[in-house]
């Protein structure tokens, strides 16, 4: 049964409406915890720094990089039972916390069990809401499913803080409490249905549309890679940059800000980023994360504050540009390309970690800050161009797909070469 929607009128079904209560439940869950891992491993069960990061890189490797394997296992078991799976890898991960908390052994397991079931799920969720759905639906339904989670991850740390040091115990037991919960509500869910209208239109009109685009800009997947590597120094540096020149009542301000603005905006932009060219929406998405770093560099309340506004506005454009762009070039199902996409995403983050802080020290001892900024802003003017260069030239072919060729229909058979 369908109901109306703050999707611009459209209609979205019950299933989509749970999952997209879902997925703020699920990441508000998540980000009441992962955001203390390192107090907890550090502090509460004495793991040494240097092995608490080593822990925290490798789990958050294997949560984008597992990606990939749900789209295989969506293949083989289908999309509901793999949401279904992850969820009951990440309820025992939560549950290993609880004796967890007295062995560094069982919490370490428990993590890399949370960081398994995140990887599984996340394709499966996006792949089952845009099941079937017209093209035109889609922009809203992912915007729609970036603002839920990204509600969550603002929410989960503010709500956990009273309690998950306190009463570590008692809060991972009701956290697994939830997950279970949620497990239960998506046994419920029927199987994704598909529109054979929807895919009949999109078959119709794909290759016609693709023709026009002669030029589509680089691939998808090394795009990704970019945008999580230029904008997770953002993520990673600027509490570190903001606090000694503002204060950390500002910059939880700052975050707060940030979380706002992009779950109400993306939303509100999808129908016009799904309406850009790519080529375009690279150019605006690094434009805009170019002069947001730039800003930053500035300094004092108003730069920060305009930066990560300027920054917000290239995440929101970039991320979910990406993500439509790969499904629209793929003839792969929707989760192995939301599972490609999360690899991408994780490169793009491991490199900005190996990266950022060789920079951001270099630039300290340079005495000036600022510099790193200025640094991140030249990477995000230069490497997309680079890039696309790289494209023009042939020298990338990463998941790429080539200019004006065109999709096929699934049931049209290949000619034989015989």
């Amino acid at each position: 049964m369908a109901r109306k929607s703050l999707l611009g009128g459209r209609r979205v079904t019950a299933p989509q409406a749970f999952l997209l209560a879902a997925s703020f439940l699920i990441t508000l869950g998540s980000f009441a915890v992962l955001p203390y891992m390192s107090v907890l491993l550090h502090q509460r069960l004495g793991l040494g720094l240097g092995t608490v990061g080593i822990v925290l890189a490798v789990a958050s490797l294997v949560q984008f990089s597992g990606g990939v394997f749900a789209g295989a296992l969506a293949e083989r078991i289908g999309l509901r039972a793999t949401m279904l799976t992850a969820l009951a890898v990440r309820t025992a991960g939560f549950a290993a916390f609880v004796p967890g908390m007295a062995s560094s052994v069982l919490a370490v397991g428990a993590l890399f069990l949370v960081s398994c079931g995140a990887a599984l799920y996340l394709p499966a969720n996006k792949a089952y809401l845009v099941e079937g759905a017209a093209d035109a639906d889609r922009p809203r339904l992912l915007s729609a499913s970036g603002s839920a989670f990204n509600a969550g991850i603002a929410l989960g740390p503010p709500a956990a803080a009273p309690f998950v040091l306190g009463s570590p115990t008692v809060f991972f037991s009701c956290v697994t409490a939830l997950f279970a919960l949620v497990g239960v509500g998506h046994a419920l869910l029927p199987p994704p249905v598909a529109h054979p209208a929807a895919d009949a239109a999109r078959a119709a009109t794909g290759n016609a549309a693709r023709l026009r685009r002669p030029d589509d800009g680089p691939p998808p997947f090394a795009v990704t890679v970019l945008s999580v590597y230029v904008f997770m120094f953002f993520q990673h540096y600027l509490a570190l940059y903001a606090v000694p020149r503002t204060s950390a009542t500002y910059y939880g301000a700052v975050l707060t800000g940030y979380a706002c603005l992009l779950v109400i905006t993306q939303p509100l932009l999808s129908r016009w980023i799904a309406a850009l060219a790519y080529a375009d929406a690279v150019k605006v998405g690094f434009g805009s994360m170019a002069a947001g770093t730039a800003v930053i560099a500035c300094g004092g309340y108003a730069g920060i504050g305009a930066g990560a506004a300027l920054m917000c506005l290239g995440e929101i454009v970039l991320f979910l540009k990406n993500d439509l762009e790969a499904l629209a070039r793929s003839r792969a199902a929707p989760a192995a390309v939301f599972g490609r996409q999360r690899l991408a995403a994780g490169l793009g983050a491991f490199g900005s970690g190996a990266v950022g802080g060789q920079v951001y020290a270099g630039a300290e001892a340079m005495g000036s800050a600022r510099a790193f900024w200025l640094a991140v802003c030249l990477q995000a003017l230069v490497l997309p161009v680079l890039l696309t260069a790289a494209v023009r030239r042939g020298h990338i072919g990463v998941f790429a797909h080539k200019p004006g060729a065109t999709r096929a229909p699934k049931e049209q058979k290949r000619p034989s070469r015989g």
